[in-house]
Parts: structure tokens; C-alpha cells; sequence
């Protein structure tokens, strides 16, 4: 059966263009053989992003996506690997074989738990538009929520006289299933099952799929809970889902925002006014798994909060949550909405094109961070600093990535020294003051690195190493991506050899020698005696990733020690102290120190 799955991919694969299916996701201009454009899957102005439709693969040099067209439908439309499958069958007119290994019957029940919660959300539905249902509609009407917002979204009315029970027990539905579902409560003092949403207007959840898989109910006056969701159930986790994400996914892609708002009902709102890229948690804070979610479509979203303390401390929850998770070019940026206001107030009250002008002017994360501390915790005494330094430090502290963590650092450190030093001269201003002088090294443009070239002898061993394991490419890319090869020879094997092991990262040693050779490098090849020596020697991996990673960090030592020695020249060529100069020297004289120690680490553990 797996065979014959394997044989449905292969005529999925050939049935569709690639450049088809990537394109109706991203604007792609034909450049010789390939197509080019923006990847989908971190920001860019310059397109790196190329689309090879001989070869049926999409690779972007900047972040190093990669893969075919499901990869691709899994990736950018955030789908699991069936429902892409699923999608693409379906746009290639094919079926797809069934070769799930589940109990049938277990998939079955999946099945009908899908039909169920359709039926309860067709009664719904139904009851909004019955006379029963009127104050329900009066609700929305009043809410600005014309008859197109209302069939888009599915909105409904639950009614006070346990109609969904009898509605679905006269569909043959099970109350074992009602209960299960959220849609049902079983009484503790008779026994019997009862409505879950009563006398409540009711807003369907979906999955990515558009399956109605849970429910939201808002009262309609000014009753306790204002707001009642399903409780978890077999096909809703209210940690995963983020509403409206079945609508939104396609438009945030085009426009390369995603709006996180704080409830369903701001997300109609918005809609209402043609911002159709809203999608809001469901009655929890936002959680890790919800903004990985977000990060499938955009790798900046926008959280756009109440005004309020509320949503002020919904945004501090949120930044908590996302310390831990954060890589390079994903982050989260904030909008607070003024007057207290929630979105759907604000665009009733300014309008769709003062709405747009809130959205472009975010608050960043670190700066964020820095409010949550600077506005929370007492700075007048240098005690009260010092713990001030202290907490915000640890809190950098929980970033997971070290190259953002490092950055978070600089940042950090930086305002705390802009916020707290006082100048060490407080002479008058003059033509000889410390004051004038502090000025104008504070406005001189900071000294730019001294870019790292990587030697011959270096840079011929490293890429040598990746030809004889060209696992190490996908393990160094990143890192090496950092250097300047010097050897224009050299600079060109490495870039082919790049590309031939996206094409295929499992390549053997042998067949990528050879792959070179044919196109062209084999004169090349044949002089480099690094690779005759390190096959020669028949070393262990780990031991050259040791080597690599020495090389690399004694690069990096070296253009420190000249950062260094740039910087106190500068600060003894300036006729009074810069606090410019001495913060970039103090940086950089951190920065090899955590080097050196990470060398002597490796040195121990070796």
C-alpha cells in the first residue's frame, strides 16, 4: 500500500507545475531556466527565492526553505501533510488512496464528530433567522454586522429550551456524543443532559480546513460569563486554534500581515471593514502553540490590544510566552489601540484608513521588554538600578536562540546605559566642554566591522571538509555565510556545491565529486590536496566539526582583536571621553570573551 502511495506522489508531483502551484502564493518573474521572487517565508526585499520547474523543487538562498509541492502546501498554508495532499489531489483531479492505519472504525468516529458539530452549527444557524432567534439578530444588527458578515462567519442563536439536544438526539446523535462534543452537560441531580449555550448568540470555530470544530457563545446583555467556549474535546484544543484562521491564512499572505486581536468578536469586526487577515485566540491567553501557528504565515505578527490595563497585560503575557521561542526573523510587534478602545470601537469611531495607520506604526518586542521593566520597577537609587539591570538581563536570559539572545544583550545594555550613566564631565558648555564634544561622538556614525575574509589555507580546509561530508553544508551554511572567500576560484566551488546539496542533501561523497567534476570544477578539484589529505586520513566527523569550529572561531577572534584595536586608537585620538567608543569597545571585549570561553569548553570536552 505504502508502494502504491509512494506511485500516487510521483503522479501528483509530475500532474502539477510547481512554478502553478507556488505561484498562486507569490508573484514570480522568469529569470533564464528558473523563476524568481520574494520568499513566502521571511522578509525580504531582494528576491532570493527560486523556483526550479525542470527539477520540481522551490530554494531560497536567504533562509534556506526548501522542498516540492507539498512541502511547499504544508509550509506556506500551514497544513498537515494529508490536507496538502488532500488539496493538491484535488486541484490535479486525482483521488487520494486510502492508507491511513488506524482502526477504521476509530476514523469513522472522527468522521462523525465532524458531521455532529455541522449539524449543531446548521441549527444555530437556522435559529438566528426563526422568531425565537430575534433578539439574537437584533444583537448583530446592532454590532454593525451586515447579512454578508453573517453568513460568511455562520453566526447563529442558542436558545433557552435545550432545542440542540432534541435537534440532534431526532438525527440519531448519541448524548454519549453530545457530552463528549462540549455541545451537551449531564445533570448531576437528575441525570439528565441539558444545552451547553443558552440564550446566547453563537459564533462557529473552524479548523484550517474551514470544519466546524467548536463554538463560542456571547451573551447578549451584561450577564456572567460574558463569553463561554466549548471545553477541549476530541477535535478542539483551544491552545492550537486560532479563530478565523481558515478565512485569514490567504489574504495574510498576500498583504504579509496577520492581525492577533483579542476575541472573535474583533475579528468580525475588522472584517467587516475589509482588514481580512484578523485571527484571535479562544478564551486563553495567547499560547506558544498559537504563535507558532501565526509564524507559518508571517514572521512578524501584529498583536493589536485594547488600550486598556487589560490589554496591556495581555501583551506583557504574550511577550512572556514568546521569549523562549524566538529565531532569527521571527519576533511578535504590538499595536495599543488609544482611548482604551478595542478595534471594532476604533474603526466604528475613525474609520478603515486611521485603523491602517495604527497597524503600521507597531511597537517592536525589545521595545516592549524594556516599557514592561522601566514602568514597573523603581530606578532612583543605584540599588534599585542595579536590580533593574539584573531582572531585565534574566529575562533576555530565556531567549533560546544565541544569536538573538546576543542581540537582545547589546540592546538591552545599551538603553540601560543610555537611561542610567550620568557623563563623568559636567564642565559648562564651550568649545573645550565635555558636553559638546559628547554630543557630537553621540551623533557620529558608529565604526562599520571590518568585514572577515577567510584566508586560503582556511577557507580551502572548511570547504574540503563539507565535499568529503556534505552533511556538514547543512550544518556550517549558516555559520560560513558570515565570511568572505577571498579565492574567486574557491568562492565559486563553494556556492555550486551549495546548490547541488539542496538538490539532494544526501548525496555521497563519490557522486557529489563527480557532479562537480562535470560541471567544470575538475581542474579545480584535482589541486586541492586538503581533500586528498582528509580522505587520506579517514577522519571521524566530530573531529572535523571540532576543527571547523576552531577555524571559525579563530576567524572571528582575530577581526575582534582588530575591532578592538580600532576602537582604542579612536578613544586616544578623542580629546575627551566618548561613551560611544568606550560602549563598543566594552561589546566587543565581551564578545571575545564569551568566544574564548566557548573555545576552552571545546578544548575540555574534546
Amino acid at each position: 500500500m505504502e508502494t502504491d502511495f509512494q506511485k500516487f506522489l510521483d503522479e501528483l508531483r509530475s500532474r502539477l507545475s510547481v512554478a502553478d502551484v507556488v505561484g498562486a502564493k507569490v508573484k514570480l518573474v522568469r529569470k533564464g531556466k528558473e523563476y524568481m521572487g520574494l520568499c513566502p517565508f521571511h522578509n525580504e526585499k531582494t528576491p532570493s527565492f527560486t523556483v526550479n520547474e525542470a527539477k520540481g523543487f522551490y530554494h531560497c538562498f536567504g533562509c534556506g526553505a526548501h522542498g516540492d509541492i507539498i512541502k511547499f502546501e504544508m509550509e506556506a498554508n500551514g497544513l498537515p501533510f494529508m490536507d496538502a495532499v488532500t488539496k493538491l489531489a484535488n486541484k490535479a483531479g486525482l483521488r487520494v488512496p486510502q492508507i491511513s492505519h488506524e482502526n477504521p472504525e476509530e476514523v469513522q468516529k472522527r468522521s462523525s464528530w465532524y458531521e455532529i458539530t455541522e449539524l449543531a452549527a446548521t441549527y444555530f444557524e437556522k435559529n438566528l433567522r426563526l422568531p425565537i432567534g430575534q433578539e439574537g439578530m437584533a444583537y448583530f444588527l446592532r454590532r454593525g454586522f451586515d447579512e454578508n458578515i453573517i453568513k460568511k462567519f455562520r453566526l447563529g442563536y442558542a436558545p433557552d429550551n435545550n432545542g440542540l439536544c432534541a435537534w440532534l438526539a431526532s438525527k440519531n446523535v448519541r448524548e454519549s456524543d453530545m457530552i463528549e462534543l462540549g455541545l451537551a452537560v449531564l445533570s448531576e441531580k437528575n441525570g439528565k443532559i441539558y444545552d451547553f449555550f443558552r440564550n446566547r448568540v453563537i459564533i462557529p470555530i473552524m479548523d484550517k480546513r474551514g470544519k466546524v470544530i467548536a463554538f463560542g457563545g456571547r451573551v447578549m446583555g451584561n450577564e456572567q460569563p460574558k463569553y463561554l467556549n466549548s471545553p477541549d474535546t476530541p477535535i478542539f484544543n483551544k491552545r492550537r486554534v486560532l479563530y478565523n484562521l481558515n478565512y485569514a491564512r490567504d489574504k495574510a499572505f498576500e498583504k504579509r500581515r496577520i492581525v492577533i486581536c483579542e476575541g472573535y468578536m474583533d475579528v468580525i469586526a475588522q472584517a467587516k471593514f475589509g482588514f481580512d487577515y484578523a485571527v484571535a485566540p479562544l478564551g486563553t491567553a495567547l499560547t506558544e502553540e498559537q504563535i507558532a501557528e501565526a509564524w507559518k504565515i508571517c514572521p512578524e505578527p501584529t498583536l493589536c490590544f485594547d488600550g486598556d490595563g487589560a490589554g496591556i497585560k495581555a501583551a506583557i503575557r504574550s511577550a512572556d510566552r514568546v521569549l523562549p521561542m524566538l529565531k532569527a526573523g521571527y519576533s511578535l510587534k504590538y499595536v495599543f489601540l488609544p482611548d482604551k478602545m478595542d478595534p471594532d470601537e476604533f474603526l466604528k469611531a475613525k474609520g478603515a484608513d486611521e485603523y491602517e495607520k495604527a497597524l503600521e506604526h507597531t511597537v517592536p518586542l525589545a521595545d516592549l521588554l524594556w516599557r514592561k521593566n522601566i514602568e514597573s520597577l523603581p530606578t532612583d537609587t543605584p540599588e534599585q538600578k542595579a536590580l533593574f539591570e539584573k531582572t531585565v538581563l534574566e529575562e533576555v536570559g530565556k531567549i533560546g536562540d544565541e544569536k538573538v539572545r546576543s542581540y537582545y544583550l547589546q540592546d538591552m545594555k545599551k538603553r540601560i546605559y543610555d537611561n542610567f550613566r550620568q557623563p563623568i564631565n559636567t564642565a559648562p558648555k564651550s568649545e573645550k566642554g565635555y558636553s559638546k564634544r559628547n554630543v557630537a561622538a553621540k551623533t557620529k556614525m558608529r565604526p562599520q566591522p571590518i568585514k572577515i575574509t577567510l584566508d586560503d589555507l582556511v577557507g580551502k580546509f572548511i570547504v574540503s571538509a563539507m565535499l568529503c561530508f556534505p552533511s556538514l553544508i547543512g550544518e556550517y551554511e549558516e555559520k560560513t555565510g558570515m565570511f568572505e572567500i577571498s579565492n574567486p576560484d574557491l568562492k565559486q566551488l563553494f556556492e555550486k556545491m551549495i546548490e547541488i546539496y539542496h538538490e539532494n542533501e544526501d548525496i555521497s561523497y563519490i557522486d557529489f565529486y563527480h557532479m562537480l567534476q562535470n560541471k567544470g570544477f575538475d581542474k579545480y578539484l584535482s589541486g586541492l590536496w586538503e581533500v586528498k589529505m582528509i580522505r587520506g586520513q579517514n577522519p571521524d566527523i566530530r573531529k572535523l566539526r571540532k576543527e571547523i569550529n576552531n577555524k571559525i572561531i579563530e576567524m572571528q577572534l582575530q577581526q575582534l582583536e582588530k575591532e578592538m584595536k580600532q576602537s582604542l586608537r579612536e578613544m586616544e585620538a578623542s580629546e575627551s571621553f566618548s561613551e560611544t567608543l568606550f560602549e563598543r569597545y566594552n561589546m566587543l571585549e565581551k564578545e571575545r570573551n564569551i568566544l574564548l570561553t566557548q573555545q576552552h569548553e571545546d578544548d575540555i570536552i574534546s
